[in-house]
């Protein structure tokens, strides 16, 4: 059986099927240990052609709503410094690819503070921030202003849109195999 897919689901069925079959938050309790984003090459792709066109500061970075590390080995690929993840669900695949352990922390957690006593020089979200819950949203995008100077969302959609009142600016944007970069600055 491929690493990306579980034994719980049908084999055919894609992860957005199975997001509407289940639910978000219960697929990834149930599939999170072996979760693995089948777009993991456009992602690394992406990043290898933004990373250095965007002079993004890697030093320091947070992959947050980590996955299984897709965004994270890429990274570490170009030099990255630092690198933290959070992922209340898929922290087990994250830490088996990774070696390194991410914190448990949710939106929930992060639109309340729990993360804003820290600095990144950037926030990565990578094939997550748009299952944020709306109304939940810009309060994340607010506590993320707080702690980083630029977030780069990578999805595969056009969501989300951060509106520059939640803190943000889009700088630019890149698409490459049908997965999108989005660059924010903080604004003020």
């Amino acid at each position: 059986m491929p690493q990306h897919m579980s034994p719980h689901m049908p084999q055919h069925k894609s992860i957005r099927s199975r997001y509407e079959d289940i639910g978000v938050e219960p697929f990834y309790r149930r599939e999170g240990s072996d979760y693995r984003n089948p777009h993991e090459d456009a992602i690394g792709s992406l990043l290898s052609q933004i990373v250095p066109a965007w002079e993004l500061d890697l030093s320091n970075v947070l992959d947050l709503a980590a996955g299984s590390g897709e965004a994270t080995l890429a990274l570490r690929r170009l030099g990255a410094g630092r690198i933290a993840g959070i992922d209340p669900y898929t922290f087990e695949a994250y830490e088996r690819r990774t070696g390194a352990a991410p914190e448990r922390l949710t939106f929930a957690d992060i639109a309340v503070g729990a993360i804003r006593d820290r600095r990144y020089s950037l926030v990565v979200c990578s094939f997550a921030l748009h299952l944020c819950a709306p109304s939940r949203l810009p309060r994340v995008a607010q506590e993320l202003s707080l702690i980083s100077p630029a977030l780069l969302i990578v999805t595969p959609h056009k969501r989300p849109v951060i509106r520059p009142a939640w803190g943000w600016t889009l700088k630019a944007e890149s698409v490459v195999q049908r997965v999108r970069g989005r660059l924010y600055r903080r604004s003020g």
